[in-house]
């Protein structure tokens, strides 16, 4: 079983940063793509930023403000979120493509963190 759990969230004045982690634990064999999303109170989920082994993507809304790392030895993906305006609030969801133990491939998600950014 895999679980990803995470951490960070919380309120943030407008202007001013938060760094999100998500950690991976379980019967892992390999991490391919990881992924921060989040979704605003009556709004949909959206793509923040994706990490792969070939490099990072980033919404528009995001770019110049957001960072994606990954430390791989430790299943990490962190999101260093700079800038923050109110429209940033939302609750943050990790996902992450795994490969398990059993040669099973499948998305995983986590429950979330909210940010709330107000003054």
């Amino acid at each position: 079983q895999v679980q990803l759990v995470e951490s960070g969230g919380g309120l943030v004045q407008p202007g001013g940063s938060l760094r999100l982690s998500c950690v991976a634990s379980g019967s892992i064999f390999s991490i391919n793509a990881m992924a921060w999303y989040r979704q605003a109170p009556g709004k949909e989920r959206e793509l923040v930023a994706r990490i792969t082994s070939g490099g990072t993507n980033y919404a528009d809304s995001v770019k110049g403000r957001f960072t994606i790392s990954r430390d791989n030895a430790e299943n990490t993906v962190y999101l260093q979120m700079n800038s923050l305006k109110p429209e940033d609030a939302a609750v943050y969801y990790c996902n992450a493509n795994i490969l398990n133990a059993h040669n099973y491939n499948a998305l995983y998600w986590g429950e979330g963190t909210q940010v709330t950014v107000s003054s």
